[in-house]
């Protein structure tokens, strides 16, 4: 009975020291995977355009599941599922790491739903 508590007790404590990189990934090595993404959603994660999404601040695991919706091709944009084809799960999981660590710079919606300055928003 005292190796089994013993037993339990090392796999718990191994359990919880396991790294957390694989369990959500690894942002360092998520910037280093996620060149080809800057040229439209930019390094900052800011987008160089309005019609590229901004990543910066993302939740993860929105991005790990649009990332494998584009893979599998339930959603449909031909460019992003060439992208998504080549990543590996570790790879969604360590780009997703790292542009969520990114800060985001919306803080709210003002101007970026369309009409909202003409409908009385303030400024």
């Amino acid at each position: 009975m005292k190796s089994v508590i013993t037993l339990s007790l090392l796999v718990a404590v191994l359990a919880l020291s396991a790294p957390a990189a694989h369990a959500d990934g690894n942002a360092a090595a998520g910037m280093k995977k996620a060149t080809s993404c800057f040229a439209c959603h930019g390094k900052d994660g800011q987008s160089i355009a309005p019609n590229y999404p901004r990543l910066a601040g993302q939740y993860q695991n929105y991005m790990e599941q649009a990332l494998h919706e584009y893979k599998s091709g339930q959603r449909k944009n031909a460019i992003m599922k060439g992208m998504a084809a080549q990543l590996s799960e570790q790879d969604i999981k360590d780009v997703t790491a790292y542009f969520s660590s990114l800060p985001s710079k919306l803080s709210t919606l003002k101007y970026h739903i369309q009409g909202a300055k003409e409908m009385g928003a303030s400024n």
